[in-house]
């Protein structure tokens, strides 16, 4: 199961309602038990999701949708977000991070891989970076724990999805998110209708969902940008441009334990 970190880089036009948040408390009631928010894939009643913004804002777990499957997510940046009791081993949490904005360069080579990606962003594809200050390199584990631990992160998977429900919450955070696709507890394979994913995981502690439709099972394409060419590692939604290089069996044997699946 791939992490990533969501960061909104493009500009979107949201109308949100005056009112907005009197009509969610008529609408939805969340007193600290699951919330279930219907949207149109459009975006087009954004106004809906302001309780999730606050929700997340506060250290909410939920699942949203994105431009390929669904993702739990929670705010990357706040101390009280406990995103690993959702995922299956700490080794899911400390492989990747998801973005879903691009770093423009911090003196890595950052600039030179985001001229090269940017004809494909915003996409379903996940771009493995090396980890920088800028690319949240540290997180916090041991939840539950009296002590505050960190973990250093050596690679980043950066996203931006082409999904305008998603855009819409990440213009309106202060954060990134970081997210890991849904799958079932005991099937490896994703979880793509809404309902189905909060009656399973609603009793295991998720806060929230956003329901955009049924998705098809189709995960980001990954593309490892941290050796001396872009190497795909797992081909998915994203089509293969021509200056990706497709990795060989062998190769991708050797990454199975890194990667499994993503959003």
């Amino acid at each position: 199961m791939d992490i990533y970190i969501l960061i909104s880089a493009f500009e979107l036009q949201i109308w949100i309602l005056k009112d907005a948040m009197q009509l969610l408390s008529s609408c939805f009631g969340h007193e600290g038990g699951f919330l279930s928010i219907e949207v149109d894939p459009s975006g087009a009643d954004a106004w809906k999701l302001e309780t999730v913004i606050e929700l997340l804002k506060q250290g909410a777990v939920g699942v949203i949708p994105t431009d390929s499957v669904y993702a739990i997510a929670c705010d990357c940046k706040n101390p009280s977000a406990p995103l690993s009791i959702l995922c299956r081993s700490f080794r899911d949490i400390d492989t990747y991070t998801f973005t879903m904005g691009f770093p423009r360069g911090d003196g890595h080579g950052h600039a030179n891989v985001f001229r090269a990606v940017k004809q494909c962003l915003p996409g379903p594809y996940t771009f493995i970076l090396t980890a920088s200050k800028e690319l949240l390199p540290k997180h916090r584990v041991g939840y539950g724990t009296t002590s505050v631990k960190y973990a250093t992160r050596k690679n980043v998977g950066v996203r931006i999805s082409d999904d305008a429900v998603c855009q819409a919450i990440l213009q309106e955070m202060d954060a990134p998110l970081i997210c890991t696709s849904v799958k079932g507890p005991k099937e490896n394979e994703w979880m793509i209708d809404p309902v189905a994913i909060g009656d399973i995981y609603g009793p295991e502690g998720l806060d929230f969902v956003v329901d955009g439709g049924v998705r098809v099972a189709e995960p980001s394409t990954i593309v490892d940008m941290t050796g001396p060419y872009p190497k795909v590692i797992r081909g998915g939604k994203g089509s293969i441009l021509p200056w990706m290089v497709v990795e060989d069996d062998d190769d991708s044997r050797l990454r199975q334990d890194l990667i499994a699946s993503g959003t």
